[in-house]
């Protein structure tokens, strides 16, 4: 049974409505209503090669290990602004660095430009000297899909692949075919089918909603190293995971699917409110330090 404070993060997700606001107003919406990091924390800007970044590291951590990671907003609405205070989390619970990087969003930069981005990040951290072994990559809804896009565009360029990803509320199919969308349509205070669907045009542009860099749920996922999927139950990008998680096992990949009873979509951004978003930071951070 989820604990009683879900039910204070329902009424605040009811009283948000994106869908009558401008693109502009959505971002700004999203940036304004971030908590700040906790006291301590250290927040680097950074340039990866044009990407604009920033490392964020928890009071305490030293060494290179670091966890690159790509925020969610359905590849038009995220932003670092809107998650330093996750990333500060993840660098506390896996005791590594997180470097986040605020990659281009659509509609003004349409699929690939975020894989594109994705590229840039990973191997900036590669000729700065941080060995593959020591890198970990993450993100939350379509950054958790970017995350993994990335495994597979680095597989095929045959470039070092990371030591581990982790993916928060991925979404991986780009053609919007899992049974959640409907079965879970009415508990999910987050992500709607409509919203789901504006998202997609924006991103594509017209372009194949298969494509494996678009949509990992349909590429090839051979190759790929051991991947952490976090996921709820009350959210229409259930079967995003579900299904990733299966055809990566299919593949030889070691795959941890964990799909937490009765959680939102992200719960893991209202850490400090929700208890099982700390216990799943907390997961988060044993999970990468055993890698």
């Amino acid at each position: 049974m989820a604990s009683e404070q879900l039910q204070a993060v329902h009424e605040l997700l009811d009283g948000v409505d994106l869908g009558g606001l401008t693109l502009q107003e959505r971002r700004a919406f999203m940036a304004a209503a971030a908590p700040p990091p906790p006291e301590g924390t250290t927040v680097d800007a950074v340039d990866a090669d044009g990407v604009p970044a920033e490392l964020v590291t928890a009071a305490g951590v030293t060494g290179d290990r670091t966890v690159l990671f790509f925020p969610g907003g359905a590849y038009h609405i995220g932003s670092l602004a809107t998650l330093r205070r996750l990333l500060a989390l993840v660098s506390d619970a896996a005791q590594a660095r997180v470097l986040g990087a605020d990659y281009r969003l659509a509609p003004e930069h349409p699929f690939p430009a975020a894989v594109h981005d994705a590229l840039t990040a990973y191997r900036w951290l590669l000729a700065n000297g941080t060995a593959p072994g020591q890198i970990s990559v993450a993100g939350n809804s379509s950054g958790g899909g970017l995350a993994l896009a990335l495994l597979v565009a680095l597989r095929d360029a045959g470039e070092p692949m990371p030591a581990a990803a982790v993916a928060i509320s991925p979404w991986t199919d780009m053609e919007m075919t899992g049974e959640s969308r409907r079965t879970r349509a009415a508990a999910d205070r987050m992500v709607t089918p409509a919203g789901q669907e504006e998202a997609a045009d924006w991103y594509l542009a017209g372009q194949d909603p298969r494509h494996p860099y678009a949509s990992p749920l349909h590429a090839d996922l051979q190759g790929l190293p051991p991947i952490l999927i976090h996921v709820g139950d009350a959210e229409i990008l259930l079967d995003d995971s579900t299904r990733f998680a299966a055809r990566a096992r299919a593949a030889g990949v070691e795959v941890t699917l964990e799909v937490w009873d009765e959680m939102p979509h992200c719960w893991h951004t209202f850490a400090g409110l929700l208890p099982e978003a700390d216990r799943a930071i907390e997961r988060i951070g044993r999970w990468l330090q055993e890698r």
